[in-house]
């Protein structure tokens, strides 16, 4: 293969990761679980936890649960997202630590 070829493939794969990588944080996911809401961006940054005056009132650990649950759920999401648009841009090839 042509090494100028690889050199202009390889700056365009890196404008295309730029603009994936912009596009995921501006991806909000929320997330409600039990009372506890989540939102978060698709780079799995964490942007918001709310809880209900109702949670409030339960148990401590069933509150404990129920952020738990919200926040893996939420997290399992933005991989979803995140894979789902890497495949986009790899055209479903496995490149080793881009995820």
């Amino acid at each position: 293969m042509d090494m100028f070829k690889m050199l202009k493939e390889a700056a365009a794969m890196k404008s295309k990761l730029g603009d994936m990588d912009k596009a995921l944080r501006k991806h909000l996911i929320d997330i409600e679980v039990n009372g506890v809401k989540v939102q978060m961006n698709a780079k799995s940054d964490l942007l918001d936890i709310k809880l209900s005056p109702d949670l409030m009132k339960q148990d401590v650990s069933k509150v404990e649960k129920s952020i738990l649950s919200a926040v893996q759920q939420a997290i399992k999401k933005s991989h979803d997202v995140m894979a789902e648009e890497a495949k986009k841009i790899t055209g479903g090839m496995n490149i080793p630590g881009l995820m």
